[in-house]
């Protein structure tokens, strides 16, 4: 009769260690998952805008966030801030190059939302709708 034969657990640091992330995508998800970006993002695309245009259509996003975001896509070089000399002074904010090259992206990204992520409070395509509690 022979004995089992129980192996021994590999020892920490010489278990495989999973794969890091793309450097590139995790900026791109930093940038993407600071909320309102790529809403700001979109309505730019429709060309350049006065921050009350862009409030007007990202409804919920208050005016120290907007001028927020609107700084931090400046700084990344997705969006140019455009000076109209007064009277009164106005700015508006146009997207660069950099931005309008992250439209072909978003719009897969739209695509993708519409086909698998239901609306809110909509069941999921197949799926029951589930009680509210």
């Amino acid at each position: 009769m022979t004995t089992p034969h129980f192996s021994q657990p590999t020892p920490y640091h010489e278990r495989p260690q999973p794969a890091q992330p793309d450097p590139a995508l995790a900026r791109a998800f930093a940038l993407l998952g600071e909320p309102w970006n790529g809403l700001i993002i979109a309505t730019l695309a429709r060309g350049p805008a006065g921050t009350a245009q862009i409030r007007e259509r990202v409804p919920g996003i208050g005016d120290d966030t907007l001028a927020d975001r609107l700084q931090g896509l400046t700084t990344a070089d997705l969006v140019t801030r455009i000076a109209h000399p007064g009277p009164p002074p106005r700015s508006q904010y146009a997207l660069t190059s950099h931005g309008n090259a992250l439209l072909i992206p978003l719009a897969a990204l739209t695509v993708w939302a519409q086909d698998h992520l239901p609306a809110r409070d909509s069941p999921a395509p197949g799926r029951p709708c589930a009680p509210h509690a």
